[in-house]
């Protein structure tokens, strides 16, 4: 289980968990760190692609020493527990005793998150930045199932942008993917799983030659402000869904977000 962190001092916390820490971004990490920054590797697109720069690095570099029959990726603000809390108040100790570290049977190939609807907005928020959108669509308003994840990702990626992508993918999911984001309303967030290791390697073989295309139609200068800088990591947590719901048997649990960062100031 590899936890992805930016900030060196979360090195003890992870450990704790019993997780490998991964080191990302710009700062020095100590050599208990696994970094995308050596072999075949893309770490200066991390402020791009996010947590994707440490899975392109261990597609390249690392695969293949990956000896257990499952792999798993949290980060240090968002883990997946097993029993409900609140995050505000939970001590570390809790946290260490509800985090997923094994596995206890196969009845499943992967574990996603719980699926985050897009349903929901405030009224305020869509008046203020995307009322013009939303009048473009009047049944959005009081059909609920209108807001799809097709229709979240224009109004907060980039209006057709989501369309672009979807043209560059082999036929194999091209329509698969764009029926599945113009029919759910809801998708797995954050971009964490926990799969067997044989899925990985199909899931890596797929989301980063079509990152690639991408990168030819929104480049990077042009990618402006979280919704858009990011735009290859929320690419990617869309299909995540929709390619481990479509190849795998998956079963959901829950994320909470703690930051470890409180516990370091304790």
């Amino acid at each position: 289980m590899y936890c992805l962190t930016l900030e060196p001092s979360h090195e003890k916390k992870i450990i704790d968990l019993s997780y490998i820490p991964v080191g990302l971004g710009t700062k020095k990490f100590s050599n208990n760190f696994l970094c995308d920054k050596t072999g075949d590797n893309i770490s200066e697109k991390n402020s791009y692609y996010g947590e994707y720069t440490f899975h392109y690095w261990i597609w390249k570099n690392y695969l293949e020493k990956i000896e257990t029959e499952w792999v798993g990726f949290c980060q240090y603000r968002k883990f997946f527990v097993n029993e409900k809390v609140d995050e505000k108040k939970i001590s570390f100790k809790h946290l260490n005793d509800i985090s997923i570290k094994l596995i206890k049977d196969n009845n499943y190939d992967c574990i996603l998150g719980n699926q985050f609807s897009v349903e929901n907005y405030k009224l305020m928020k869509i008046i203020k930045s995307h009322l013009l959108k939303f009048l473009s669509k009047p049944s959005v308003f009081f059909k609920k199932k209108d807001r799809t994840i097709k229709f979240h990702f224009d109004l907060f990626h980039g209006n057709g942008n989501l369309d672009y992508a979807i043209d560059l993918l082999d036929d194999v999911h091209k329509e698969d993917f764009r029926k599945f984001v113009n029919s759910k309303t809801s998708f797995n967030p954050h971009n964490m799983f926990i799969c067997k290791t044989k899925f990985l390697k199909q899931y890596y073989k797929i989301i980063f030659p079509w990152l690639k295309k991408c990168e030819e139609i929104f480049g990077y200068k042009k990618l402006h402000g979280y919704g858009l800088q990011r735009i290859y990591g929320f690419l990617a947590e869309r299909f995540l869904s929709y390619w481990f719901l479509k190849n795998c048997k998956v079963k959901e649990m829950r994320i909470i977000v703690k930051d470890l960062s409180d516990y370091n100031v304790l």
